[in-house]
């Protein structure tokens, strides 16, 4: 279980402070497949960056099975993000100069210091390939790859350390509306078969409504 309590954020600008969350609160239940939407600049990336341990709040807690995230040291932070999360961004974040397979197994190669993957973890990468049809993909690099694609890969990679939580931020906003919901679909698809739970961010009403609740979140602030 995933919970926010009056979360705020903000940012300095010289002598200009700038509000972007404003007493945030939510509760995720596990197992939940959750969107959170909005138009553009009100505060949906930076609430899911503080769900997830990238971003400190100005105020208030994130607790993760009861235990706030933010009285971590960043060594435990940092273990947790590794082991327990799975991120997947708009702009995929593939690493040009490693192949799909590479960029699949990045997590865990950095969470396990491994030089070089086990045999079981290229087991399991290949798997969760397979499950997106990118089995004949494996060996290509990300400039070979259409938006698809990438984000296909991208989610292969937030899933490969077997994470509880699963955080998508704008995942569809690069892609054209088939590919959007195809992708929606899958996430739906491979999270239920591993019982995770979901935190999605979009500003696309209608593949909101594909979730199992939505957050509206305006100027800051949740709104019904």
């Amino acid at each position: 279980m995933l919970e926010a309590k009056n979360i705020h954020k903000v940012y300095h600008d010289g002598k200009r402070e700038l509000a972007v969350l404003r007493g945030v609160s939510l509760r995720i239940e596990e197992g939940a497949l959750v969107a959170i939407v909005g138009p553009s600049g009100a505060g949906k990336s930076t609430l899911l960056h503080i769900l997830g341990g990238l971003d400190i709040p100005t105020q208030g807690e994130i607790l993760l099975r009861g235990k706030n995230i933010y009285n971590l040291s960043d060594t435990e932070l940092s273990r947790i993000r590794n082991e327990k999360i799975g991120f997947v961004f708009q702009f995929y974040h593939l690493l040009g100069e490693f192949t799909v397979l590479e960029n699949v197994l990045m997590p865990a190669l950095i969470g396990s210091k491994l030089q070089a993957p086990s045999l079981k973890l290229q087991e399991r990468a290949l798997e969760l390939l397979n499950t997106v049809g990118l089995s004949e993909r494996v060996t290509h690099l990300p400039n070979q790859l259409s938006g698809g694609e990438k984000q296909r890969v991208a989610i292969c990679r937030g899933l490969i350390n077997k994470p509880g939580l699963l955080f998508c931020d704008e995942p569809t906003g690069n892609l054209d509306s088939q590919s959007g919901e195809e992708i929606i679909a899958l996430i739906k698809q491979i999270t239920r078969e591993n019982k995770m739970t979901v935190v999605l961010v979009t500003h696309n009403a209608e593949l909101a409504k594909l979730t199992d609740k939505v957050y509206q979140l305006r100027d800051g602030v949740l709104v019904n």
